[in-house]
């Protein structure tokens, strides 16, 4: 496999970190299935995407959308609004995981959230009083499938828990660098755990050219 020329198939292509993903993958001259319920609204013309429409909560649709490609990456968001958030977000998780393994597709890159990770030992950032009210339910539907997704024997996953603050406040800044860790947030040196939608794109496209947490979660920041 030419890792500089990588069929890929994108889901969530249209969302916030989708879009980053896609401007990142395109950029770096990867071939992008775009997959998206509504994938006539994506911005971005590059022939090298490839718009495709599709219910993620479809295992079987999922499969053959993803079919024959080198990688699957996962930006599927069930909605910060939609009530049914946490039950939609493990449902879809789980048809997409699913969806993967009867498709013959090995690799999958999964965007989860910062929630999981371990601010001390035994404490996750989720389960602190100052963790948002509002962002709890994605929050937890997001960890629990984590600890799904540990128990996968069959695909090389990967699973990505953002920085703290990755939001719109921070989009529109490249850096260029990061830094790594895996179950603990990167701080900086002002006890800040930061990191643009731009600079995560950056992130998982070179977890997928070169793969160094297979069936690991990860963070970055800077």
């Amino acid at each position: 496999m030419n890792i500089k020329n990588m069929k890929v198939s994108l889901i969530g292509a249209t969302g916030f970190v989708g879009t980053a993903l896609l401007k990142e993958l395109t950029d770096r001259g990867h071939t992008v299935v775009a997959i998206a319920r509504n994938p006539e609204s994506l911005k971005d013309k590059s022939p090298l995407i490839h718009p495709a429409a599709g219910d993620v909560q479809d295992a079987k649709q999922v499969a053959a959308l993803v079919k024959g490609s080198d990688a699957v990456i996962s930006a599927y968001n069930s909605g910060w609004t939609n009530p049914k958030i946490y039950e939609d977000f493990l449902t879809g998780s789980r048809a997409i995981e699913a969806g993967v393994k009867l498709s013959g597709v090995k690799r999958l890159i999964v965007i989860g959230g910062a929630g999981s990770l371990e601010i001390k030992p035994g404490l996750q950032l989720i389960d602190t009083p100052q963790f948002p009210a509002e962002y709890k339910p994605g929050a937890s539907g997001a960890r629990d499938y984590l600890n799904e997704l540990k128990k996968d024997k069959e695909l090389d996953w990967t699973y990505f828990s953002p920085a703290i603050l990755m939001n719109h406040d921070t989009s529109g800044t490249r850096k260029g660098h990061y830094r790594l860790g895996l179950d603990n947030p990167v701080f900086d040196a002002e006890g800040k755990c930061v990191l643009s939608v731009e600079d995560l794109a950056l992130v998982i496209v070179d977890e997928l050219e070169q793969p160094r947490h297979i069936r690991q979660r990860f963070t970055a920041a800077y």
